[in-house]
């Protein structure tokens, strides 16, 4: 890679050029690595840090046709204080909602550390005109919203387009103005964790402020060794710019145990710098009920019923 960034996205042909130049993901290799981490014994106050350190990397999320101004409400209300009966548990990272939304969760969260994400540009498909994907994202920002949470046009990437790509991350990026930009790579329409690498390199170079694995909305979504690439991507990425850009795996990630594999995979692949809100999360809806389970097994002995905290 010799090619000075300045120059990379002047065309497609440069573009093409770098992002096919990018050193190719060994498959096998990627596959045994994450799943010996997945390995690794946690012990009991190691769990405990976990346990805090992953609950306060949630992004609490609801995006369903049938949220409510109320039921967001509720779930900023969680997000604060995820065990009512345990003023020790921390709060998440963020909560997660459509843009229309936004300006309710914002209400519900003044005066508190969470942070309100909004998925914008036509999620979860991505397709539509860059002026909708724009507009989208100027009134999620003008609503309150902290983080934008956008898709790739995966079409485009997937023809070559990547020029087209590049050019809308940046568009939504200056739309954001203050707000984060996390790029949802899509990469279980990706196909092979060659493209998951260029499209983490491709993100980055355009802007964005966390890569993220999965809209949630189809499956595979996050996988240990698809985040392990986009792990190495932003690692490798620092190195060369010296910008460092967070990961953000969503989708299908429901219990402790499968977070604290994704801690893990973080601390060996890109270091202990990136174990840290500001630069990964956890994106999911379900997950923080297993979390609070376990915490409060390894506080009492015991397990609550998995009715005890709020259903989400």
């Amino acid at each position: 890679m010799t090619t000075p960034l300045a120059e990379v996205a002047g065309s497609n042909a440069t573009l093409r050029a770098f992002l096919h130049g990018l050193p190719g993901v060994d498959r096998v290799g990627a596959d045994q690595r994450a799943a010996i981490l997945g390995t690794r014994s946690i012990k009991t106050t190691a769990k405990a840090q976990a346990l805090d350190a992953a609950i306060q990397m949630v992004d609490l999320t609801t995006l369903e046709g049938a949220d409510t101004p109320g039921k967001v409400r509720a779930m900023c209300a969680k997000a604060v204080h995820p065990d009512p009966d345990d003023p020790t548990v921390p709060s998440v990272a963020a909560v997660c909602v459509y843009p229309d939304l936004v300006a309710d969760a914002v209400a519900a969260l003044r005066g508190t550390a969470v942070k309100v994400a909004a998925v914008a540009t036509a999620f979860p498909s991505g397709r539509s005109s860059l002026e909708v994907k724009v507009a989208d994202t100027t009134l999620a920002v003008a609503a309150g919203a902290d983080e934008i949470d956008m898709v790739i046009d995966r079409g485009a990437f997937l023809a070559g387009d990547y020029r087209k790509v590049y050019e809308e991350i940046a568009a939504v990026k200056a739309a954001c103005g203050a707000a984060h930009l996390k790029v949802i790579l899509e990469t279980g329409e990706l196909a092979t964790y060659d493209n998951v690498r260029r499209a983490s390199w491709l993100a980055m170079l355009a802007g964005a402020d966390f890569i993220k694995t999965s809209t949630g909305k189809i499956s595979p979504a996050a996988t240990p060794p698809v985040v392990l690439v986009m792990l190495e991507a932003v690692r490798d990425f620092f190195a060369r710019t010296g910008r460092r850009v967070g990961v953000k795996a969503a989708g299908g990630i429901r219990t402790a145990k499968d977070a604290i594999k994704y801690l893990v995979l973080v601390n060996e692949t890109a270091g202990e710098d990136w174990l840290t809100p500001e630069y990964f999360r956890l994106g999911a809806s379900s997950l923080l009920n297993d979390l609070l389970m376990q915490r409060r097994k390894l506080a009492t002995g015991r397990y609550g019923g998995a009715d005890y905290f709020t259903l989400d």
